[in-house]
């Protein structure tokens, strides 16, 4: 399956309807939102540009045909703009040339900062929790506030499913895994009758503001 898949409107609906799932069973707040990406990794895609620039100039050099000096340095850049762009267009190209060190480290402070700008710290209870999907990085991070005990075994577990479900591109085990958060803040925090409904239970894209 394709990362493409968790943008779909089904998809986006039905993680919409797991939300109020979730939320008719505890005071929590659950915010789901999807990037495409959460860093530019331009380095990735220069490396790849150096990596065909240099091929173009071997191919140049050795093929058994002349070429003339002036289309020598025209080639190079040429090569070095399409390995760029094609690095660009190619998720697993990219990811050769990442770490997976890199792209943890850019999901965990893309959550973050997301958690500050979606408002999601500014719940009532302090219980809001954001599950943010990075599906180039095919992460999941999930952010509770300070009211969120994050070493609860079923929370816990409940996060490790979403992780593992994205790792392998595995829409309905997310959307599995997301409801099963339900159950894990029931017991933490109880839905109450006086409960207000403080954060969009829609999911956002990065696509929505293009």
């Amino acid at each position: 399956m394709s990362e493409r898949a968790f943008f779909e409107d089904s998809a986006r609906k039905d993680a919409t309807a797991a939300i109020k799932e979730i939320e008719a069973q505890t005071s929590a707040e659950v915010v789901v939102t999807l990037r495409h990406a959460s860093g530019s990794y331009r380095s990735a895609d220069f490396l790849w540009g150096f990596v065909v620039s240099v091929g173009t100039l071997l191919l140049l050099l050795y093929v058994d045909k002349p070429f003339p000096l002036w289309s020598f340095p025209l080639n190079v850049a040429l090569g070095f703009g399409f390995g760029a762009l094609l690095s660009t267009y190619v998720p697993l190209l990219r990811r050769l040339f990442t770490t997976p060190k890199q792209r943890h480290e850019l999901v965990r402070r893309a959550a973050r900062t997301h958690f500050v700008d979606l408002g999601v710290h500014r719940c009532t209870g302090r219980w809001g929790i954001l599950v943010y999907v990075s599906t180039f990085e095919r992460s999941v991070e999930v952010v509770g506030d300070w009211a969120i005990d994050a070493k609860d075994e079923a929370y816990a577990k409940a996060c490790e499913a979403m992780k593992r479900a994205l790792a392998s591109v595995d829409r309905a085990g997310f959307l599995a895994a997301l409801r099963t958060l339900g159950p894990a803040l029931a017991k933490m925090h109880p839905h109450r009758d006086d409960d207000v409904n403080e954060l969009p239970d829609e999911v956002g894209a990065d696509e929505d503001a293009e």
